[in-house]
């Protein structure tokens, strides 16, 4: 018997790991000089340009989104996915992503399919600015069913200390509320979404109900948009307070997360358009507007709170970056100093709001 008789070809998994070496190679940043295929990444902070960092990590996965990926053999997007999931969480405390490792388990390695899916993962690291230093690829015949795998990844970022948010200067009343656009559901809530599509009797083949032009696979699939490129220049202006990065929980859950005791976010429902996407879900559903909110990020995918004054200087640059902004909210005091932090609705998710 050998390992191979088992389940397990260390010879396919080289054979990955040379395959991946350029792809790896194309997302070296300053303070990135390893080599892929060590025991362990290596970066350094000093090179990267940092003087009194403090280091930031997030772990992540891209849930059941994977299904759908599965189903529809296109794997060309979810490694992205996987970056924005962990990389979007790092630049809501103000970190600049450094460096990315992921997880790759399956039954049986799969070649042509891991490629792809590392690919993803190398795209979404360039897009993010950081470099891809390493990884874990891992056969698991017997956890996994055949022409499965799973995903997780792991970033770390780094911000100088006097960087990091929310800052200093809290968020209180008067502070905007503004909402950039996402690309799509993103990574989140895709049990629900499985489960509707099962309902109404369709698949990932079918065409969109709003959308004839596109599958609903094909839609589904978009990749998660990646903010960091976009947010850090404002971070590094000093024009935020805080950041909300939209994701399990929605709007309702992860808005309060970054704000203090004693102050609410009042958000207009009708200042931005529900995406065709999310009101066929609350249709097919019959969700409501208060399980849509809680389960999706309803179109807004990252969160931004700044002082009333810089609100026209970040419209018009992040409209300049090739991102939709709206204004959708204000802070308010709460009825109490010490009250927690929460959220408070105003009007109703409109497709033409």
């Amino acid at each position: 018997m050998t390992y191979r008789d088992a389940g397990v070809d260390i010879d396919a998994g080289h054979a990955l790991v040379n395959a991946i070496k350029p792809l790896v190679a194309a997302t070296k940043r300053p303070g990135a000089d390893g080599s892929l295929g060590g025991f362990g990444g290596l970066f350094d902070l000093k090179a990267a340009g940092f003087s009194d960092p403090v280091l930031v990590a997030a772990t992540d996965g891209v849930g059941t989104k994977l299904k759908i990926a599965a189903a529809m053999n296109d794997h060309a997007g979810i490694g992205i996915d996987l970056v924005a999931m962990c990389v979007n969480d790092l630049i809501v405390q103000g970190a600049e992503p450094l460096f990315f490792l992921d997880y790759f388990a399956t039954a049986k390695l799969e070649p042509e399919t891991a490629v792809r899916v590392i690919a993803g993962i190398a795209e979404g690291c360039k897009q993010a600015g950081c470099a891809l230093i390493g990884g874990e690829t891992a056969e698991m015949p017997g956890v996994y069913h055949a022409g499965e795998y799973d995903l997780a990844g792991f970033a770390v970022g780094a911000a100088e200390r006097n960087n990091l948010l929310p800052g200093a200067d809290p968020v209180r009343e008067g502070d905007l509320i503004l909402g950039l656009a996402s690309s799509g559901l993103h990574s989140n809530g895709f049990s629900l979404v499985r489960t509707l599509i099962d309902s109404a009797g369709l698949d990932y083949n079918s065409p969109a109900p709003f959308d004839p032009d596109q599958t609903l696979g094909q839609i589904l699939l978009r990749p998660t948009q990646i903010y960091i490129k976009q947010v850090i220049g404002a971070i590094h202006a000093n024009k935020l307070k805080a950041l909300s990065h939209i994701t399990g929980g929605g709007i309702t859950d992860n808005v309060p997360r970054s704000l203090p005791d004693g102050v609410l976010a009042e958000i207009d429902l009708e200042s931005w358009p529900l995406p065709p996407l999310f009101a066929w879900l609350e249709e097919t559903g019959n969700l409501g507007d208060e399980e849509l909110l809680r389960t999706f990020n309803c179109g807004i995918g990252m969160i931004l709170i700044t002082p009333k004054e810089n609100a026209p200087l970040l419209k018009k640059s992040f409209s300049e970056a090739g991102e939709t902004i709206y204004e959708i909210g204000v802070i308010r005091s709460a009825a109490k100093p010490d009250a927690p932090p929460g959220i408070k609705y105003q009007g109703r998710l409109a497709l033409n709001a």
